[in-house]
């Protein structure tokens, strides 16, 4: 009987504990006339089924911009359900698509950049259904989310990751929002600055080769063509060193490529104030306006 409550009482705790960590995902709000199109398949691979959320405004307002929404967690954590902060990008008429891709536990690199470029292909192909417009596309994310959002928007025309949705369309974005994201994925591993075991476990079997964590590392691609590029960064980040970001923006101006360089004093890992917050979001709604993506 003794034995028989205490297993009793370890499956409770393990029961609480996991339920403790279970965190409670929100909805997210859209405005009157928006469609919402939920878990939209935009690729296949094995058995896996890449999805994305859509939310379009009404047809009759014209061609929208669209915000390509991708989540962080070291590529290996996250869903696209935790993201839900898009009302900014709503009340300016943009459609939203939030994606998710294929975490290291399920595939190693290249496997999450091949899935972005293929929700970003998806998009480009169908964008008369969903109304949107192929030249007004913007790409964001946070953390790994912005190492992808890198790396699907500078590849550009480069179709070295797309072999599973080839295209003969052309590849463009209007714009990149990088909020505090990878740039150097062998830095981050190995680097002098800060590392992380994350990098490894992405790179998998290429985890001790530094020239294929070169081809993954958005800091290779940059060039004159590249998108304009909105950059965010707390240069206190523990996780990230801000130094990436420092890096990728000076290659950014050495090439003459637009971009704009914020930095939140004492900021950590996207952890900054509600005033830091809503200002840095303005400042990313005003830099997609000087662009004209939107009035």
């Amino acid at each position: 009987m003794k034995r028989i409550f205490i297993v009793a009482c370890l499956a409770w705790i393990g029961y609480h504990a996991a339920a403790q960590e279970t965190q409670e995902i929100k909805k997210v709000v859209y405005p009157e006339g928006y469609q919402a199109e939920l878990d939209v398949i935009y690729t296949k691979v094995d058995k896996w089924d890449g999805r994305m959320d859509i939310y379009t405004p009404p047809k009759e307002k014209g061609l929208s911009p669209v915000v390509i929404n991708i989540h962080g967690g070291g590529w290996n954590k996250g869903t696209k359900e935790s993201q839900t902060g898009f009302s900014g990008f709503f009340k300016k008429g943009y459609a939203v698509a939030n994606v998710e891709y294929r975490l290291s536990q399920a595939a190693s690199a290249p496997a999450a950049v091949e899935d972005i470029r293929c929700a970003l292909i998806y998009l480009i192909s169908n964008a008369a259904a969903l109304n949107i417009d192929p030249d007004r596309i913007v790409i964001m994310g946070g953390s790994a989310g912005a190492h992808l959002a890198l790396m699907g928007g500078l590849l550009e025309n480069d179709h070295r990751f797309d072999t599973n949705c080839k295209t003969t369309k052309t590849i463009k974005v209007a714009a990149i929002i990088d909020q505090y994201g990878i740039t150097d994925v062998w830095d981050w591993g190995y680097g002098q600055h800060k590392t992380s075991k994350s990098a490894a476990q992405w790179l998998g079997d290429h985890a001790k080769d530094q020239s294929f964590a070169a081809t993954v590392s958005p800091i290779s691609y940059v060039k004159k063509s590249s998108p304009p590029t909105f950059i965010v960064h707390g240069d206190a980040d523990p996780v990230v060193p801000y130094e990436q970001s420092e890096a990728l923006y000076k290659k950014f101006q050495e090439v003459g490529v637009k971009s704009q360089f914020v930095t939140v004093p004492g900021g950590e890992h996207g952890k900054f104030d509600q005033e830091k917050k809503r200002e840095v979001n303005g400042q990313i709604m005003d830099f997609l306006k000087s662009l004209g993506i939107h009035k």
